[in-house]
């Protein structure tokens, strides 16, 4: 072979070079368009809405590799159902192309419990929707502090904020009716205004206004001398009020000697 080129004109060589270059590009453009199926698309099938062996089946017999991109949790269809796919059905590609599926988790994921204490119920309701969580039952307790929430609950138990609980769960509200549960004024006088706060919290009152006399150096340890409203009224009758009302109280330095009861 040596000897037959070298016994030609070297113009005869580098044609022949030249020829065999480009037949070797000609090849090499045909295998191409062979290898990456130049020119042939194939449809995009819709798998949507199909479980996740279904999907696989109708793509790969199709040609189409599958790939799981993502995993989410809704509880209103089944697990290990696709959500969604890319491309979206009805695309045309390239044959062997991968497709890329979102499928419903089949086991829903834990969360922390969100704290809905004290919230509006509209608030709450927000909060349990942003978290995944379903509104249960909605239990009225009477109190002052209407459609506010008293109280969250986990199959019939009261559920501390922080809990583990698996999304999809339903969540019973206690709300206040807005009616406080009516009963006698609590007998303040004589207390300490700790003792007094203690008694108020104790029975679902707050504390209005505190006017403490000018000798009164230590606030928590003075003694409450009037309050406002008195247990008795005029008449001698109890008076009576609701949770979430106030009691307004005066303070002393020192105990008193009297009494809620009025003076004939």
């Amino acid at each position: 072979m040596f000897r037959f080129l070298t016994s030609k004109p070297l113009w005869v060589n580098i044609l022949a070079g030249f020829v065999l270059l480009i037949v070797l590009l000609l090849l090499f453009l045909g295998s191409l368009d062979i290898i990456t199926h130049h020119g042939k698309t194939m449809k995009i099938p819709a798998v949507v809405g199909q479980s996740i062996s279904q999907a696989r089946k109708v793509l790969e017999s199709q040609g189409f590799e599958i790939q799981i991109q993502d995993s989410i949790y809704n509880d209103t269809i089944p697990p290990l159902q696709v959500m969604k796919q890319f491309p979206e059905a009805d695309n045309l590609v390239k044959v062997n192309r991968t497709v890329y599926l979102t499928i419903n988790r089949a086991v829903a994921p834990e969360i922390d419990m969100p704290n809905l204490l004290s919230m509006t119920f509209r608030n709450a309701e927000m909060v349990l929707r942003r978290y995944g969580l379903k509104l249960g039952d909605t239990v009225f307790r009477p109190d002052f502090a209407r459609n506010s929430v008293l109280d969250q609950e986990f199959n019939g138990e009261s559920i501390k904020p922080g809990t583990k609980i698996q999304q999809g769960s339903p969540i019973t509200l206690v709300l206040g009716n807005g009616v406080g549960t009516e009963f006698i004024v609590p007998d303040l006088f004589g207390l300490t205004y700790r003792d007094a706060r203690a008694t108020l919290n104790q029975n679902g009152l707050q504390v209005g206004s505190v006017v403490p006399d000018a000798d009164v150096k230590d606030t928590l340890g003075a003694f409450v001398y009037r309050q406002n409203p008195d247990r008795f009224d005029y008449n001698r009758q109890v008076n009576h009020i609701r949770q979430g009302q106030i009691i307004d109280i005066w303070l002393s330095a020192i105990k008193k000697d009297t009494t809620s009861l009025p003076k004939p």
